[in-house]
């Protein structure tokens, strides 16, 4: 079992700014009572799916979605949904505008569920996404790209997936990208700067569990690259009281890393925007542990900044 002392010099190695004692303390002491996060909420990870709303027939309309994100402080939200349309309508609705939203719409690859597994070599999904970006919404453009799945990473090198990346930075899009550490390097490397300049969101920051000192490496190594935490495992620990608690090791790489985390939902079923109060409700409390502008760096700051959002103003 590694040590605290050896994982602190693992995850926060040379930090010039604390001792190693320092992060150690911080990296296992949390307030007994630490008061909820109770700032503005950037949702960088939000999916309004056809078989959420389905044109306003569906289980969760307009109207109930925007209601949770008012009811739990959501002030902006990263909108990719399957197919186009449900990001369309959040974007251009003054309803939206009304709830005191933000859209910041991606160009989702995915028209419907056959196209997860073949997007990466399939030349249609490449024309629509140019059409999309061509189009814009009636809001505003595109901002960015995915979230895409690569449940095999060698398909990062897929036709598509090399002309997807390349257009990303050429256009300076962000992309929402699900796949595992190895693909995030092949990803990076069919960029024209190699990944220096590509501004990768890395959905889940690796749902299969990519170690932290995988995941420091990769944050030391591409310098606009961000974790979203929806699904991380091992992110919160349960304590003595059944309270669920950011572990350790991850409040030491958030500290070292305040400014390349953002937070997300991912509606990405009708089961998940029945719990949205609880998922937001979950961010508040282990934000509510951390340094108060390090919990609104992520909370809120770092999303805004990636898309250069004014601060929110009262619905």
């Amino acid at each position: 079992m590694v040590s605290y002392r050896e994982l602190v010099k693992k995850v926060v190695p040379g930090a010039a700014r604390w001792s190693q004692v320092a992060l150690l303390s911080i990296a296992m002491t949390v307030p007994a009572h630490a008061a909820d996060y109770a700032g503005a909420l950037f949702d960088a990870h939000l999916h309004f799916n056809q078989e959420a709303w389905d044109g306003q027939t569906g289980p969760h309309p307009p109207s109930d979605v925007l209601a949770r994100m008012q009811r739990n402080g959501v002030r902006a939200i990263v909108a990719n949904s399957r197919p186009n349309d449900g990001t369309h309508w959040l974007a251009n609705s003054a309803q939206t505008r009304q709830a005191g939203v933000t859209v910041v719409p991606f160009i989702r690859l995915y028209r419907n569920r056959a196209d997860y597994n073949s997007w990466f070599r399939d030349e249609s999904i490449f024309a629509m996404v140019q059409a999309e970006y061509a189009k814009g919404t009636a809001n505003g453009p595109f901002r960015g790209v995915g979230e895409f799945h690569l449940y095999d990473s060698a398909n990062a090198n897929g036709v598509v997936a090399k002309k997807l990346m390349a257009f990303a930075e050429a256009k300076k899009l962000a992309v929402l990208a699900h796949v595992d550490d190895v693909a995030i390097d092949l990803l990076m490397a069919n960029t024209p700067s190699g990944g220096q300049q590509t501004r990768l969101i890395w959905a889940h920051t690796g749902i299969g569990g990519s170690s932290l000192a995988r995941v420091d490496a990769l944050l030391a190594k591409y310098p606009l690259l961000m974790g979203e935490l929806s699904y991380r495992p091992g992110l919160t620990c349960t304590d003595a009281a059944q309270q669920e608690r950011l572990c350790p090791e991850w409040r030491a790489l958030l500290l070292k890393y305040p400014q390349r985390f953002l937070i997300g939902s991912d509606t990405w079923v009708n089961q998940r925007w029945l719990y949205y109060d609880a998922l937001m409700q979950g961010y508040r409390g282990w934000l509510g542990e951390l340094p108060p502008e390090v919990a609104h760096a992520i909370a809120w700051g770092n999303g805004a900044r990636l898309f250069e959002l004014a601060p929110p103003t009262p619905p």
